[in-house]
């Protein structure tokens, strides 16, 4: 792995927000492919996710699980709400049925995707990837108890792509961000917990 200075490690934008595909490399029967939209706003020290959870066990729970987390670092504390979707026999086929569950607070002490992650964990420079049908620069670095990740930016850019967790010669966990933008996010959008 080549080393590159910590001068030309990228930062995040100030504020992002993107659409998610979520899966896992390589694919394995039970995994599954679910999407989602996420805010950062490193200002604030707030994001907020909205998605189908993944993994999550259809099987083993009885149903799907949406969530909206709406994580605030800066008062340390997060907001989650809920709606579980299980199947249900009629006699004219299975429908969904959606099932609001109650809402969840807890701490939170830091962002999930901190801004200046690469520096933070020391990351190392690992060469030029084609992803989403662009050139990317990829970096990856490891966390304590935890294994490696890799952030893949549009070449020369701190513009995400893509997120890699783990070993994808084993199983990671992959997030594709296929537009990103740094539009200005509106206040609204962290509305659920901005206090």
């Amino acid at each position: 792995m080549t080393q590159i200075p910590p001068s030309a490690l990228p930062l995040l934008p100030q504020q992002w927000s993107s659409a998610y595909v979520s899966y896992w490399s390589p694919m394995q029967p039970e995994d599954q492919l679910s999407s989602g939209y996420c805010w950062f706003d490193y200002r604030r020290n707030i994001c907020r996710i909205d998605g189908l959870f993944n993994p999550w066990s259809e099987e083993d729970t009885g149903y799907r699980l949406w969530m909206s987390e709406t994580g605030n670092a800066a008062s340390g504390r997060t907001r989650k709400q809920k709606v579980a979707y299980g199947r249900e026999a009629m006699a004219f086929g299975t429908v969904l049925c959606d099932i609001p569950l109650d809402d969840e607070a807890g701490p939170f002490p830091q962002l999930f995707l901190p801004r200046d992650v690469l520096l933070t964990h020391d990351a190392q420079y690992v060469g030029r990837h084609m992803v989403l049908g662009q050139e990317a620069d990829a970096w990856t670095y490891q966390r304590p108890d935890k294994g490696p990740s890799t952030l893949y930016f549009q070449a020369g850019t701190g513009l995400l792509l893509r997120m890699v967790t783990g070993d994808d010669r084993q199983h990671a966990s992959v997030r594709d961000f296929p537009n990103l933008s740094t539009a200005e996010i509106p206040a609204g959008i962290f509305a659920a917990n901005d206090g």
